[in-house]
């Protein structure tokens, strides 16, 4: 693992990273490299979604949501909406309105219809000469739907909308929420939304692409930042790889962590089902090349999406078995759970674009060695 991961970070100038693996009894490998600490804190991106997709599985099973019913009574903002059916001649969006309500499962499987500018163009060019609204602010939460809900699975805003229902049931802000109910539980003293100065100390600083190739700091926060104006379940998280590792053992532990329950075993099979039929996810296009790059996840096979989760049906080209569960953050943070082989492993990098080559080159090495090993 280490002479894999030194050679794909060297071959492709990527600073720093941390990556860990464990399986249901403890850490098995826990190493940095180049300028990351083994207790340097990333933003999560992406990666916050699975931990706010429990947060509403644990609200589910106390009753308080629901997965099939109509979100718009608890979320009135999430009624009337309209959809893109086209673009007129003067380039403005042909709209009708949606003639679905949109569901909490809709939401956990990006099944909604809603989805990111970044990585839509028919969403950037709806926007017009404005632009999109900026990443955080309760606009771009305004957005207009791809599709009718469920109809098809787009990658989006849908769990940033999850974030605001579990406040909006709980009655709890969402960064209070998970610390009681997750963090807390498990360990988890390292992960949340805001950063105050001494948690500054330790964030690993954001990198880009230069024009060369070359990576040079770009300094930016995902979800928005100090200046948010909600708290981004679908970005908002940073942590640290160990604190990670923790949830991802909970969940290869069907929900229980030494000692501290957060789910019931049969919610955590249920989210590890694919929920969303013969739809095909884990395809995402770009209109923010700078931001992420096109990716197709497993593009050989019909991957799934369970309760919060890709879900790859068969053996992966380095190695996961079938009916793992995974995902990503747009700063290339990486993780995946392989229930079957009893392996969870994080790898934390952070620089864009995502989907960036050198970083899947690293990600390909890591997760080579882990099955070899």
């Amino acid at each position: 693992m280490t002479d894999a991961i030194n050679a794909a970070l060297a071959a492709s100038g990527i600073p720093g990273a941390v990556a860990m693996v464990g399986d249901s009894k403890g850490v098995r490998r826990s190493e940095a490299y180049g300028t990351a600490a083994a207790d340097t804190i990333f933003q999560l991106a992406s990666m916050t979604k699975a931990v706010v997709s429990v947060a509403a599985m644990q609200l589910v099973e106390r009753g308080l949501l629901t997965l099939n019913a109509p979100l718009a009574g608890l979320l009135p903002q999430l009624g009337n909406r309209q959809v893109i059916t086209g673009f007129n001649d003067a380039g403005a969006p042909i709209l009708r309105p949606a003639t679905k309500p949109i569901t909490l499962r809709q939401l956990l499987t990006h099944t909604s219809g809603f989805g990111y500018d970044f990585a839509n163009p028919e969403l950037l060019r709806a926007h017009g000469p404005a632009g999109p609204p900026a990443p955080g602010t309760l606009a771009s939460l305004d957005a207009l739907l791809l599709f009718e809900p469920g109809e098809n699975w787009n990658y989006g805003i849908s769990t940033d909308w999850v974030g605001l229902a579990v406040e909006a049931a709980s009655g709890q802000r969402l960064d209070a929420f998970l610390a009681e109910n997750i963090f807390t539980p498990l360990g988890m003293t390292d992960t949340g939304f805001p950063l105050d100065e001494a948690v500054k100390a330790r964030l690993a600083p954001m990198h880009a692409r230069g024009p060369d190739g070359t990576l040079v700091p770009f300094p930016i926060s995902v979800g928005g930042g100090k200046d948010a104006e909600f708290l981004a379940g679908g970005a908002g998280l940073s942590g640290t790889a160990a604190d990670y590792l923790r949830f991802l053992r909970m969940l290869l532990n069907g929900g229980s962590l030494d000692g501290a329950t957060v789910l019931a075993p049969e919610t955590v099979a249920e989210m590890s089902r694919n929920q969303i039929g013969q739809l095909r996810a884990g395809q995402m296009d770009t209109a923010m090349p700078a931001l992420s790059l096109a990716i197709d996840w497993f593009p050989d096979m019909t991957p799934g999406w369970g309760l919060g989760f890709l879900i790859n049906p068969e053996t992966g080209p380095n190695g996961r078995s079938a009916g793992s569960l995974g995902w990503a953050g747009i700063a290339n943070t990486y993780f995946w759970v392989d229930p079957a082989r009893d392996v969870a492993a994080v790898l934390l990098m952070q620089h864009l674009p995502f989907g960036d080559p050198g970083a899947m080159a690293v990600l390909a090495a890591f997760e080579r060695s882990v099955y070899a090993a």
